[in-house]
């Protein structure tokens, strides 16, 4: 339990609260701990580039419409 932050300067990116059990080997969340946690460009129709919203460190992808529950991405 607790905040997941950026490996490179230490902002704050996730809560363990919107983390779920997903099939890929990597933590996934719902949604971001702030609104600018994370800046996102598209990467391809149903993934977008995520890096640290403070740094710019990258972080991995949303994938759209992946979610848990459906119309919810994945971090």
């Amino acid at each position: 339990p607790g905040i997941y932050i950026c490996a490179k300067c230490g902002h704050e990116l996730f809560s363990s609260h919107a983390k779920y059990e997903h099939s890929s080997p990597w933590p996934a969340f719902t949604e971001t701990i702030h609104e600018d946690s994370v800046s996102k460009r598209k990467e391809r129709p149903e993934a977008l580039k995520v890096s640290c919203g403070k740094c710019g460190n990258g972080l991995g992808h949303e994938f759209l419409n992946d979610g848990p529950k459906r119309g919810q991405s994945r971090f």
